[in-house]
């Protein structure tokens, strides 16, 4: 089984049991074993698939502004969330890989393996939901077919980078690739970077 073979059942899982009540507030009940990779991986897209519709109710026009500051504030944390887990999930790879011999003619990737994998956790959400569209009965035959279009599209998407991600764990299981993980930085995060948050001290 490759990694994407595993990874994408389980991404799927999770936004099926997000939808289950599809809520914001719904605790995560996470079937797999603390400190696995499944779940980890399981985590990542629950909280992608959460931020996801944070991201739909922040866009209501007619939202509370009150309420529309809470909700940034929680998507902030999210965001945080989430990159703290492509961390983690980085961090398997490379204590799974810490032992392979790096061929001298090695190259690097543009992007660690878990931010692929980022990306592949936000097309299973991208699918399902352009798959929503595509079976509505209220709509147009107009919407239904040009979601239909798109839904094609990001299938065929998802088998390609499914495919990229294995072989770059191939590559780099074989030493034809290397890992060089550039930690986050994010300054606004920081009260000792972001000016707004360090001036209220002085």
């Amino acid at each position: 089984m490759t990694f994407t073979q595993l990874s994408n059942p389980i991404f799927l899982q999770a936004i099926r049991d997000y939808h289950v009540s599809d809520n914001v507030d719904t605790p995560i009940h996470n079937p797999y074993e603390e400190g696995t990779i499944e779940n980890r991986l399981y985590l990542k897209c629950w909280i992608d698939t959460v931020q996801w519709h944070f991201e739909d109710i922040i866009r209501d026009p007619d939202i509370n502004p009150e309420e529309a500051l809470v909700l940034k504030r929680r998507i902030d944390r999210s965001n945080q969330d989430r990159t703290d887990l492509v961390e983690q999930i980085d961090t398997y790879f490379r204590q799974k890989y810490s032992d392979v011999e790096v061929q001298p003619n090695a190259t690097i990737n543009t992007e660690s393996p878990a931010w692929a994998i980022d990306r592949l956790s936000i097309l299973a959400l991208k699918i399902w939901h352009m798959r929503e569209q595509a079976e509505r009965t209220d709509a147009s035959p107009e919407h239904i077919a040009k979601c239909r279009g798109k839904l094609d599209v990001l299938l065929e998407q998802q088998v390609d980078l499914s495919t990229a991600i294995d072989q770059l764990l191939a590559d780099i299981e074989a030493g034809r690739k290397y890992m060089k993980v550039y930690r986050q930085m994010k300054m606004y995060n920081d009260p000792a970077t972001n000016p707004i948050l360090y001036k209220k001290g002085e």
